[in-house]
């Protein structure tokens, strides 16, 4: 998952924080027929407090950014691309079915959803922030 990949690599020190979602677990495993088998559980990701590290990070940029309500501002502070084109990638990766030339409704969606991603893979995420 590309910008949402990026995303997870600069949060969570592992690098190695869960993208994906159930639906993509590789099933039929060479069992017997009629066999069921349950995919085992993933590793527990060691939970991540996401704004301690963007506000520690906050702290170091030069630039007031405002991380906790913008999307553009998480990707500068997290120094990704933050262009219109970069955030219709990342709306197009998370499924966004709006319209992407509304780039304020977008804009939202995508805090959003980042949070939420951030806070299924591992990461200890505000609620109001979800």
């Amino acid at each position: 998952m590309g910008i949402l990949s990026s995303i997870f690599s600069k949060i969570f020190p592992s690098a190695k924080a869960k993208t994906t979602t159930g639906a993509e677990a590789v099933t039929g495993t060479g069992a017997a027929p009629g066999a069921t088998s349950a995919a085992a559980p993933a590793a527990p990701v060691e939970q991540v407090d996401v704004s301690a590290v963007l506000n520690d990070l906050a702290s170091k940029n030069s630039q007031k950014l405002n991380w906790k309500t913008s999307i553009v501002d998480l990707l500068k502070l997290l120094d990704l691309d933050s262009s219109l084109t970069a955030r219709k990638t990342l709306a197009q990766e998370l499924g966004y079915t709006g319209d992407t030339n509304d780039s304020a409704s977008m804009n939202i969606w995508l805090h959003k959803q980042v949070m939420n991603k951030l806070a299924e893979n591992g990461g200890k995420v505000p609620d109001e922030l979800k």
